[in-house]
Protein backbone atom coordinates (compact mmCIF):
# COMPACT_ATOMS: atom_id res chain seq x y z
CA UNK A 1 0.00 0.00 0.00
CA UNK A 2 2.97 2.58 0.90
CA UNK A 3 4.82 1.57 -2.53
CA UNK A 4 1.26 2.21 -4.25
CA UNK A 5 0.99 5.22 -2.98
CA UNK A 6 4.58 6.62 -3.46
CA UNK A 7 3.81 5.37 -6.95
CA UNK A 8 0.76 8.02 -7.33
CA UNK A 9 2.41 10.35 -5.72
CA UNK A 10 5.14 10.37 -7.87
CA UNK A 11 2.86 10.42 -10.72
CA UNK A 12 1.09 13.25 -9.54
CA UNK A 13 3.99 15.13 -9.79
CA UNK A 14 5.43 14.16 -13.36
CA UNK A 15 1.75 15.08 -14.21
CA UNK A 16 2.12 18.72 -12.86
CA UNK A 17 5.79 19.01 -14.15
CA UNK A 18 4.34 18.02 -17.67
CA UNK A 19 2.10 20.71 -17.48
CA UNK A 20 3.73 23.27 -16.30
CA UNK A 21 6.50 22.11 -19.30
CA UNK A 22 3.33 22.50 -21.58
CA UNK A 23 2.02 25.99 -20.20
CA UNK A 24 5.65 27.47 -20.43
CA UNK A 25 5.65 26.01 -24.53
CA UNK A 26 2.98 27.76 -25.36
CA UNK A 27 3.69 30.78 -23.65
CA UNK A 28 6.95 30.85 -25.35
CA UNK A 29 4.95 30.88 -28.64
CA UNK A 30 3.00 33.82 -27.58
CA UNK A 31 5.44 35.66 -26.32
CA UNK A 32 7.19 35.71 -29.37
CA UNK A 33 4.15 36.82 -31.51
CA UNK A 34 3.48 39.73 -29.21
CA UNK A 35 3.29 43.05 -30.89
CA UNK A 36 5.75 44.83 -29.30
CA UNK A 37 8.26 44.59 -26.20
CA UNK A 38 5.18 45.96 -23.59
CA UNK A 39 2.73 43.27 -25.19
CA UNK A 40 5.21 40.45 -23.66
CA UNK A 41 5.96 42.23 -20.83
CA UNK A 42 1.90 42.04 -20.22
CA UNK A 43 1.92 38.61 -21.35
CA UNK A 44 4.65 37.56 -19.16
CA UNK A 45 3.09 39.49 -16.12
CA UNK A 46 -0.30 38.09 -16.39
CA UNK A 47 0.55 34.69 -16.68
CA UNK A 48 2.91 34.43 -13.91
CA UNK A 49 -0.05 36.28 -11.93
CA UNK A 50 -2.18 33.16 -12.71
CA UNK A 51 0.32 30.30 -12.08
CA UNK A 52 1.09 31.48 -8.79
CA UNK A 53 -1.87 33.29 -7.47
CA UNK A 54 -0.80 36.70 -7.03
CA UNK A 55 -3.14 40.09 -6.50
CA UNK A 56 -0.58 42.10 -8.41
CA UNK A 57 2.51 42.07 -10.17
CA UNK A 58 4.71 44.01 -12.84
CA UNK A 59 8.79 44.13 -13.77
CA UNK A 60 11.18 46.08 -12.97
CA UNK A 61 13.84 47.11 -15.35
CA UNK A 62 17.18 48.15 -15.08
CA UNK A 63 17.72 51.91 -16.77
CA UNK A 64 20.82 54.14 -17.08
CA UNK A 65 21.72 55.39 -13.75
CA UNK A 66 20.75 52.15 -11.66
CA UNK A 67 16.94 53.90 -11.40
CA UNK A 68 14.16 51.53 -11.59
CA UNK A 69 11.61 51.94 -14.30
CA UNK A 70 8.44 50.23 -13.37
CA UNK A 71 6.90 47.96 -16.74
CA UNK A 72 3.33 46.35 -17.12
CA UNK A 73 2.17 46.81 -13.59
CA UNK A 74 -1.24 45.17 -13.31
CA UNK A 75 -2.24 47.75 -10.60
CA UNK A 76 -1.04 51.86 -9.92
CA UNK A 77 0.07 50.08 -6.35
CA UNK A 78 2.55 48.12 -8.24
CA UNK A 79 4.43 51.43 -9.25
CA UNK A 80 4.22 52.90 -6.00
CA UNK A 81 6.05 50.03 -4.31
CA UNK A 82 9.06 50.58 -7.19
CA UNK A 83 9.22 53.82 -6.08
CA UNK A 84 9.19 53.29 -2.21
CA UNK A 85 12.07 50.96 -2.98
CA UNK A 86 14.06 54.23 -4.32
CA UNK A 87 12.65 56.28 -1.55
CA UNK A 88 14.11 53.62 1.30
CA UNK A 89 17.29 52.19 -0.80
CA UNK A 90 16.30 48.90 -0.57
CA UNK A 91 13.46 46.26 -1.35
CA UNK A 92 13.18 43.04 -3.04
CA UNK A 93 12.90 44.21 -6.88
CA UNK A 94 15.66 46.35 -6.83
CA UNK A 95 17.43 43.61 -4.75
CA UNK A 96 16.75 40.89 -7.16
CA UNK A 97 17.68 42.75 -10.46
CA UNK A 98 20.59 44.21 -9.26
CA UNK A 99 21.81 40.94 -7.05
CA UNK A 100 20.19 38.18 -9.97
CA UNK A 101 18.86 36.60 -7.33
CA UNK A 102 14.98 35.05 -6.38
CA UNK A 103 13.95 36.81 -2.82
CA UNK A 104 10.67 36.52 -1.10
CA UNK A 105 8.87 37.58 2.05
CA UNK A 106 6.07 35.53 3.91
CA UNK A 107 5.28 38.06 5.69
CA UNK A 108 6.50 41.96 5.05
CA UNK A 109 4.91 43.40 7.98
CA UNK A 110 7.39 42.28 10.54
CA UNK A 111 9.75 41.62 7.63
CA UNK A 112 13.35 44.09 8.04
CA UNK A 113 15.68 42.35 5.43
CA UNK A 114 15.16 45.26 2.94
CA UNK A 115 15.09 48.27 6.19
CA UNK A 116 11.45 50.14 6.40
CA UNK A 117 10.29 48.66 2.45
CA UNK A 118 8.42 45.54 4.14
CA UNK A 119 6.58 47.16 7.18
CA UNK A 120 5.61 50.17 4.46
CA UNK A 121 4.45 47.83 1.94
CA UNK A 122 2.07 46.02 4.80
CA UNK A 123 0.86 49.85 5.61
CA UNK A 124 -0.17 50.18 1.47
CA UNK A 125 -1.83 47.03 1.67
CA UNK A 126 1.02 44.06 0.49
CA UNK A 127 1.73 41.47 2.58
CA UNK A 128 3.85 39.50 0.95
CA UNK A 129 5.94 39.35 -2.08
CA UNK A 130 8.19 37.44 -4.86
CA UNK A 131 10.92 38.92 -6.56
CA UNK A 132 13.00 36.81 -9.22
CA UNK A 133 15.87 37.95 -11.60
CA UNK A 134 15.81 38.49 -15.58
CA UNK A 135 18.46 38.21 -17.09
CA UNK A 136 19.84 38.00 -20.62
CA UNK A 137 21.53 35.07 -22.63
CA UNK A 138 24.74 36.71 -21.69
CA UNK A 139 24.23 37.10 -18.64
CA UNK A 140 23.65 41.33 -18.79
CA UNK A 141 20.93 42.23 -15.81
CA UNK A 142 17.86 42.85 -17.58
CA UNK A 143 15.86 43.58 -14.57
CA UNK A 144 13.32 41.55 -11.99
CA UNK A 145 9.71 39.85 -12.38
CA UNK A 146 8.18 41.33 -9.10
CA UNK A 147 4.59 39.01 -7.93
CA UNK A 148 2.69 40.67 -4.71
CA UNK A 149 0.04 39.38 -2.60
CA UNK A 150 -2.58 40.93 -0.54
CA UNK A 151 -2.38 37.87 2.40
CA UNK A 152 0.07 36.32 3.92
CA UNK A 153 1.44 34.06 1.72
CA UNK A 154 3.31 30.69 2.28
CA UNK A 155 5.84 29.65 -0.17
CA UNK A 156 7.27 26.61 -0.96
CA UNK A 157 9.65 25.28 -2.67
CA UNK A 158 7.62 24.35 -6.19
CA UNK A 159 6.86 27.91 -6.26
CA UNK A 160 10.73 29.44 -6.00
CA UNK A 161 11.42 26.71 -8.28
CA UNK A 162 8.78 27.55 -10.95
CA UNK A 163 9.17 31.56 -10.28
CA UNK A 164 12.75 30.59 -11.38
CA UNK A 165 12.68 28.65 -14.60
CA UNK A 166 9.62 31.46 -15.96
CA UNK A 167 11.83 34.17 -15.30
CA UNK A 168 14.82 32.77 -17.87
CA UNK A 169 12.10 31.92 -20.57
CA UNK A 170 10.53 35.62 -19.99
CA UNK A 171 13.99 37.47 -20.29
CA UNK A 172 15.01 35.38 -23.25
CA UNK A 173 11.72 36.54 -24.79
CA UNK A 174 12.19 39.85 -23.52
CA UNK A 175 15.31 40.43 -25.04
CA UNK A 176 13.92 39.16 -28.59
CA UNK A 177 11.47 41.79 -27.95
CA UNK A 178 13.12 44.73 -27.55
CA UNK A 179 16.09 43.54 -29.95
CA UNK A 180 13.21 42.99 -32.61
CA UNK A 181 11.98 46.24 -31.41
CA UNK A 182 15.34 47.70 -32.28
CA UNK A 183 15.44 46.11 -35.68
CA UNK A 184 12.00 47.42 -36.72
CA UNK A 185 13.11 51.12 -35.73
CA UNK A 186 16.27 50.58 -37.68
CA UNK A 187 14.54 49.50 -40.81
CA UNK A 188 12.34 52.01 -40.59
CA UNK A 189 14.78 54.78 -40.09
CA UNK A 190 16.76 53.24 -43.31
CA UNK A 191 13.55 53.47 -45.22
CA UNK A 192 12.53 56.94 -44.35
CA UNK A 193 16.13 57.92 -44.81
CA UNK A 194 15.78 56.64 -48.14
CA UNK A 195 12.78 58.57 -49.01
CA UNK A 196 14.34 61.57 -48.02
CA UNK A 197 17.34 61.17 -50.22
CA UNK A 198 14.77 60.31 -53.10
CA UNK A 199 13.05 63.75 -52.82
CA UNK A 200 16.56 65.46 -52.75
CA UNK A 201 17.80 63.85 -55.34
CA UNK A 202 14.68 64.52 -57.54
CA UNK A 203 14.28 68.38 -56.50
CA UNK A 204 18.00 68.63 -56.67
CA UNK A 205 19.61 66.54 -59.27
CA UNK A 206 21.70 65.33 -56.72
CA UNK A 207 23.37 61.47 -56.82
CA UNK A 208 22.54 59.15 -53.65
CA UNK A 209 25.68 60.13 -51.93
CA UNK A 210 25.54 63.70 -52.46
CA UNK A 211 22.00 63.74 -50.85
CA UNK A 212 22.91 61.36 -47.99
CA UNK A 213 25.47 64.21 -46.95
CA UNK A 214 23.05 66.73 -47.32
CA UNK A 215 21.11 65.20 -44.83
CA UNK A 216 23.74 64.31 -42.63
CA UNK A 217 25.17 67.94 -42.60
CA UNK A 218 22.15 68.89 -41.68
CA UNK A 219 21.71 66.91 -38.64
CA UNK A 220 24.56 67.94 -37.73
CA UNK A 221 24.41 71.31 -37.67
CA UNK A 222 20.86 71.33 -36.14
CA UNK A 223 21.91 68.91 -33.56
CA UNK A 224 19.16 66.43 -34.81
CA UNK A 225 19.12 62.74 -35.60
CA UNK A 226 19.55 61.81 -38.87
CA UNK A 227 16.15 60.07 -38.94
CA UNK A 228 14.10 63.25 -37.72
CA UNK A 229 15.88 65.12 -40.26
CA UNK A 230 14.29 63.03 -43.07
CA UNK A 231 11.17 62.60 -41.20
CA UNK A 232 11.00 66.07 -41.03
CA UNK A 233 11.61 66.52 -45.01
CA UNK A 234 9.50 63.72 -46.16
CA UNK A 235 6.42 64.92 -43.64
CA UNK A 236 6.54 68.81 -44.33
CA UNK A 237 8.52 68.94 -47.51
CA UNK A 238 11.10 71.14 -46.46
CA UNK A 239 14.57 70.83 -44.08
CA UNK A 240 14.09 71.89 -40.32
CA UNK A 241 16.99 74.67 -41.21
CA UNK A 242 14.89 75.82 -44.54
CA UNK A 243 12.01 76.35 -42.47
CA UNK A 244 14.41 78.84 -40.13
CA UNK A 245 15.24 80.71 -42.97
Amino acid sequence: MCTTGRGESGQRMKQIVTEQADDLARLAEELHAAADPIATADQVVQFACRELSADHGGITLLARGGRLQTVAPTDPLVGRLDELQEEVGDGPCSESATEQETVFSANLAIDDQWGGWGPAAARLGIESALATQLSGRDGRRLGALNLFWRQPHAFDSNDIAFATLFSRHAAIALEVAQTQEGLRTALDARKLIGQAQGILMERYRLDPDRAFEVLRRFSQEKNLKLRDVAAHLVGTGSLPAAEDG
